[in-house]
């Protein structure tokens, strides 16, 4: 007897439930919507026995009708142009946003019509987001200009951009900002050689001139109305370009000591090409000499006979992160035959013109006198 009971029980909460799921409207609560990007609404009717579906509905986020359409009959979709009906189960309408903006923010209603028992309905809201978007690191040779931005797709929610430097040691400091409503605010230390754009979706921090201090990364900091804060990175890399200068020294009989020097930032890498020749005593020798100022003083010595300066052509090459290609510093020009001989002829030329001229004097002389 008590086990009819509970199975009487069970059936009747069954059809309870069945009852309840009985034309119910099944739609996301909240969603989330990157913008500029398509995005899907969707919605599901439980039908009752006997009920037929006459029309589907959709209101936008002002209640007005975004599109409406008869269930089976595709010519009859109707509605905004910016919205698209997809295909979709029975009794599931889904519609597309074709690309999403910072008015599609808001709640949407889905209305089924169904016969006899009327209209039934459910309820979306969106929300629209975005992201802070960076072109990449940078890098920028001193005292020139350098250029960093940073981009975020719904102007509409910021209050406040704010640009922040940290350096390698780990020290951050604001460096200027921008409100709505406002100008753009450049910290004391920073002006005179820092610029900010007066914009709330593409941001751009101009630095010129720019020292090595400016070194490390930037923060874009985005303040919202109601999302918080939301922020990227991105560092800059400050080049100092080196100058190459070659001198040489004779160090002891038919021995001359080379020394090819260069400061910059980063360090130079330096390497020597003698021309067609093996007559060098060894390997350079390269040392590091950091400055005071953030740059190093790169010193690489090679050590030749003396013999071979008057042949062949010795270089210094000079390699740098900041150069699309080395530095080449000749040590020496090339005295071959070739130059040589050259030599020999200009002078014999010069003393014949010169021979030439004094004898055409002397018979202008003899004619004077005469």
């Amino acid at each position: 007897m008590k086990k009819m009971m509970r199975k009487g029980l069970q059936v009747c909460l069954l059809l309870l439930m069945v009852g309840r799921l009985q034309g119910r409207v099944t739609a996301p609560e909240r969603l989330v919507a990157p913008v500029e990007k398509p995005f899907n609404l969707t919605c599901s009717v439980s039908r009752d026995r006997g009920e037929s579906l006459r029309q589907v509905r959709w209101l936008d986020v002002q209640n007005q009708t975004l599109l409406s359409y008869l269930p089976g009959q595709r010519d009859s979709v109707s509605g905004q142009q910016h919205v698209e009906l997809l295909p979709s189960p029975k009794d599931t309408s889904v519609i597309t946003i074709r690309r999403v903006g910072f008015r599609d923010e808001g709640c949407y209603t889905c209305i089924f019509d169904m016969h006899p028992s009327g209209s039934k309905q459910g309820q979306t809201c969106l929300t629209v987001t975005s992201h802070v978007a960076t072109d990449g690191n940078k890098t920028a040779v001193n005292g020139k200009k350098a250029s960093l931005s940073c981009s975020y797709g719904l102007p509409e929610k910021v209050k406040q951009i704010t640009w922040r430097h940290t350096s390698a040691q780990g020290d951050s400091t604001e460096v200027a900002s921008f409100a709505k409503r406002s100008d753009p605010m450049i910290e004391p230390p920073y002006q005179g050689r820092v610029w900010l754009s007066n914009s709330l979706s593409d941001s751009h921090l101009t630095i010129q001139p720019v020292a090595i201090q400016d070194e490390g990364c930037y923060t874009c900091q985005y303040t919202m109305h109601a999302e918080g804060e939301k922020s990227s990175t991105v560092c800059l890399a400050t080049y100092v370009l080196p100058k190459p200068q070659v001198s040489y020294k004779t160090t002891s009989p038919g021995v001359i000591e080379a020394n090819c020097t260069t400061v910059s930032r980063p360090p130079a890498e330096i390497v020597w090409n003698v021309e067609r020749d093996n007559r060098t005593m060894g390997p350079p020798v390269t040392t590091q000499l950091p400055q005071g100022d953030g740059t190093t003083l790169v010193i690489s010595t090679l050590t030749v006979r003396s013999g071979l300066l008057k042949d062949v052509s010795v270089k210094c090459l000079v390699h740098h992160k900041g150069l699309e290609s080395p530095i080449a510093v000749s040590m020496n020009t090339k005295i071959g035959t070739a130059l040589t001989i050259l030599i020999s002829v200009t002078t014999v030329a010069a003393l014949l013109v010169m021979s030439l001229c004094f004898c055409l004097w002397k018979c202008f002389l003899r004619k004077e006198a005469d």
